[in-house]
């Protein structure tokens, strides 16, 4: 049977989310296939991981918007007045935070790993900035809020905020502060912050 690459990408995403080291030699021999034939169908071990890594990613994003509907349908705001895009983003950073695979291979390869994703013509960067655009415009047609600049500027600042925070343990030798980074992203988006949290995680 011949894998696609599709599937390649797939078996990758499950060993990042075990924790299993990306060993290309290691994974072509688990799929039976050659590392050449590896190599043609998915590209080199950066090219896969940051397959792998977005395909994670986004099935971590859908899964938030999932948990959104569940609890308040097609509504922009919660009860509470969050945002429906913040809530979704905040549901989403806190998942890659604590997802043990993610954690490990961060830890073990930080300087492969940090440019894979944040690599602005790689594999994940440009696709977590349509994701973001896309969630936005969403609450935007909704009446949800108005930007002050264009989506893509304003996901722009808030996929890079988002990096900094998330990643901060690696990029800056500091333990990741999500709440300050929802308090920083809420205040982006809605310019300013909000009455809850002014104060709070800054």
């Amino acid at each position: 049977m011949t894998l696609t690459a599709d599937e390649i990408v797939r078996t990758a995403a499950h060993w990042i989310d075990r924790g299993i080291r990306l060993d290309t030699r290691t994974f072509a021999t688990e799929l039976g296939i050659s590392r050449s034939t590896l190599f043609r169908r998915v590209g080199n071990r950066e090219d896969l991981m940051g397959d792998a890594l977005w395909y994670l990613g986004n099935h971590t994003m859908e899964a938030a918007k999932r948990a959104w509907r569940k609890a308040h349908g097609d509504a922009v705001r919660s009860p509470g007045g969050e945002l429906r895009c913040l809530a979704v983003m905040r549901r989403y950073r806190s998942d890659i935070a604590g997802n043990r695979g993610f954690g490990r291979l961060l830890e073990e390869e930080p300087v492969v790993t940090i440019r894979v994703l944040t690599d602005p013509h790689g594999r994940v960067q440009p696709r977590v900035m349509a994701a973001h655009v896309a969630l936005l415009a969403r609450d935007v047609e909704a009446g949800g809020f108005v930007p002050a600049v264009s989506l893509e500027s304003l996901c722009y600042a808030i996929v890079r905020l988002g990096e900094a925070f998330l990643y901060s343990d690696v990029l800056a030798s500091r333990a990741p502060d999500l709440d300050a980074a929802s308090t920083l992203l809420a205040a982006l988006v809605e310019g300013h912050v909000p009455a809850s949290d002014r104060g709070a995680g800054l």
